[in-house]
């Protein structure tokens, strides 16, 4: 011994429970009977189901949520030639202006504006989005499973409830 208090360890196994003696009692009510009354008699008592004794994960439940919620959604994406429509080329160096694509041609206000980029207005924009991006998202069915359960549990804490 190392000056460190004496601890003493069983070696006799642990306290089996069993599953209805860690779950608590709960009131069952009869749905029969006159609406509304305040006065309502428990009919029978019931152990609380296993679901409410499960662990309670927000962060599994927030994940598992979020990745379905992205299941519902529908692809989108700008036409590939928008922002591409209109014939220009750089004027070069020498004119005091950047080397942006400008619109050719003359009579109107749009020609030598700047064209092409995602800078311009009525250019394309950067990184044109696709339909090809991954949309959904799979989640692990036991993973679904323990986040439902999760979820049930915490619905049975009323403080959680309430807040």
């Amino acid at each position: 011994r190392n000056g460190c208090s004496s601890i003493s360890w069983s070696s006799s196994t642990p306290k089996v429970y069993i599953m209805a003696e860690t779950r608590p009692l709960v009131s069952v009510f009869s749905t029969s009977g006159p609406a509304r009354s305040l006065q309502c008699a428990a009919t029978g008592e019931t152990t609380l189901p296993g679901v409410f004794s499960a662990p309670i994960r927000p962060d599994v439940v927030r994940f598992v949520h979020t990745n379905m919620a992205k299941n519902k959604r529908q692809p989108y994406a700008v036409s590939p030639a928008a922002g591409m429509q209109c014939s220009a080329s750089s004027w070069g160096t020498g004119r005091a202006v950047s080397r942006i694509p400008r619109v050719a041609g003359g009579g109107t206000q749009r020609s030598g504006q700047g064209a092409y980029g995602n800078m311009c207005r009525g250019g394309r924009m950067f990184a044109p989005t696709k339909v090809w991006r991954k949309w959904s998202r799979k989640i692990n069915v036991n993973q679904r499973r323990f986040a439902v359960a999760s979820a049930v549990a915490a619905s049975g804490i009323p403080p959680l409830v309430m807040a």
